[in-house]
């Protein structure tokens, strides 16, 4: 396994370049963009009960649980998103038959 400051300087660097990708990304975009990355949000849900099923401590467990929650909101929450952006882009007769 990774052990301390190599795991929080991958964590850094990761989020550090997750930051400016999205910063850079036109406002318009936004809401395609999530809908193309829900797959995304799936294998870091697995990776989050991965790490979750290799917890020995209860710390650990505590941690890799409240990981596996927060990676299942993100998922949903971009499945609703994306939800969202599909039903604004159909008409009104498709709209009033289902």
């Amino acid at each position: 396994m990774i052990e301390g400051f190599t795991a929080l300087y991958i964590f850094m660097l990761a989020a550090f370049t997750g930051y400016e990708v999205i910063s850079r990304v036109p406002v318009i975009l936004h809401t395609p963009l999530m809908s193309g990355s829900n797959f995304i949000h799936g294998i870091v849900l697995v990776g989050a009960m991965v790490a979750l099923g290799h917890a020995d401590s209860t710390m650990e467990q505590l941690i890799g649980f409240v990981g596996v929650l927060l990676a299942a909101m993100n998922a949903v929450g971009g499945y609703v998103v994306t939800e969202r952006m599909l039903e604004m882009f159909k008409s009104s007769k498709e709209k009033k038959h289902g």
